[in-house]
């Protein structure tokens, strides 16, 4: 089990780290279209701001969460989109303020909350390390979106480590999104961190087995990358090769992924 505590500090450093990179654009530039089809800047960090919220009320108020949760399920394709479009209509240095205060206090929520209990989520429900991680994991996500539009190039940072994690657990959930059994064996993942040293997932004897770097196999599993454009991920079996195909580690329906862009995602 993650450590909370080490969940959330590396969490404050990725909204950080992308809070400087928006924090200093004209307002403008919020305008500007990212990879993700019909999302501006806005969109991005008006979704971040939102989901933030949604946990806060997660950790706050469990009945007041699952009211809106019901809410929001009765439209379960397009509500992510539609409260994406309301935020992104507020005007950046509004939106940035809200963001900051809301991540903030979701931080102080998760930190006071006790470690065995679970949150309730539009999925299963989560102990206070998944909700930190699976804030990570967008957080993350949703800033290469903002990167990639800004031509910016991140330094990977071992804090990939937390989804790469998420990305491995969530094997069999890709497999059930597009209605397909997963297989009974573990998978073997090996991924090269940014430190040089290596991941490791799963028996080290597994028949399907998957290697890589750990930010080509992050970017595929919040699928911000083609597989195509990610050389460094390989996989040994057929069973492996189709995980890849379908990996999928953030909640709801299948994503549409990326359109093959011809070149590497990290050169």
């Amino acid at each position: 089990m993650s450590d909370p505590g080490a969940v959330l500090a590396d969490l404050r450093a990725e909204s950080e780290e992308l809070d400087a990179l928006v924090a200093g654009l004209p307002a403008e530039r919020w305008a500007d279209p990212t990879p993700a089809e019909g999302w501006t800047i806005n969109h991005q960090i008006a979704h971040l701001a939102w989901t933030d919220q949604q946990a806060l009320l997660s950790a706050t108020d469990p009945e007041g969460f699952a009211r809106a949760a019901q809410e929001a399920l009765a439209a379960p394709l397009t509500f992510v989109d539609e409260a994406a479009e309301t935020g992104a209509r507020t005007p950046p240095a509004e939106l940035l303020a809200q963001w900051r205060a809301g991540r903030e206090a979701l931080h102080r929520a998760l930190a006071e909350r006790p470690t065995g209990g679970k949150l309730p989520w539009y999925g299963p429900p989560m102990s206070v390390a998944s909700m930190a991680t699976a804030r990570l994991m967008e957080t993350w996500a949703h800033g290469q979106d903002i990167a990639d539009a800004l031509g910016v190039v991140r330094l990977p940072t071992t804090r990939l480590r937390h989804i790469a994690r998420i990305g491995v657990r969530t094997r069999d959930f890709a497999y059930a999104t597009h209605q397909l059994t997963p297989p009974e064996e573990e998978f073997r993942v090996e991924l090269r961190a940014p430190d040089g040293t290596v991941w490791e997932y799963g028996p080290p004897d597994a028949a399907q087995r998957v290697t890589g770097t750990a930010l080509e196999f992050c970017l595929l599993v919040t699928q911000r990358a083609h597989r195509a454009d990610l050389p460094s991920v390989r996989a040994e079996g057929v069973d492996a090769e189709r995980w890849l195909e379908i990996a999928q580690a953030f909640a709801g329906p299948p994503g549409k992924g990326r359109e093959p862009s011809g070149r590497a995602a990290t050169s």
